[in-house]
């Protein structure tokens, strides 16, 4: 059965609800690959209520970062601290524990990633 128009307003609405709150900020109105990412991953994916925010960022992190998609994890720390989901101790203490896992030339970019967002933060 297919879902009506009414339906899929708000299915679209709720997946661009979730992109607002995901990225700390509202996008503009999507097309294409951003539709299908605001339907699939944020309305169906990072709208559902089994793990929380919180816990979606630190997975996210930590997959991002052993990965090494350093232009990701900067995303991903800015909205933690704008959106206050992470505190500057926690993402301190998230550069400690990933580079036991994800080494140590990854966890010393990852350190000064964090670094130079608190200190933007802190100045701003």
């Amino acid at each position: 059965m297919s879902e009506s128009l009414d339906e899929q307003l708000a299915h679209h609405a709720r997946g661009m609800r979730t992109v607002g709150q995901a990225h700390g900020r509202e996008r503009p109105a999507a097309r294409d690959f951003l539709a299908r990412t605001v339907e699939d991953l944020f309305a169906e994916v990072w709208s559902r209520d089994v793990l929380s925010d919180r816990d979606r960022r630190l997975l996210l992190l930590g997959l991002l970062v052993g990965q090494g998609l350093d232009d990701q994890v900067a995303v991903q720390l800015d909205v933690s601290m704008r959106t206050g989901v992470l505190t500057p101790e926690e993402l301190r203490e998230i550069v400690v524990f990933l580079t036991h896992y994800a080494g140590w030339a990854r966890g010393a970019r990852l350190n000064d990633q964090v670094e130079d967002l608190i200190e933007r933060f802190m100045d701003g």
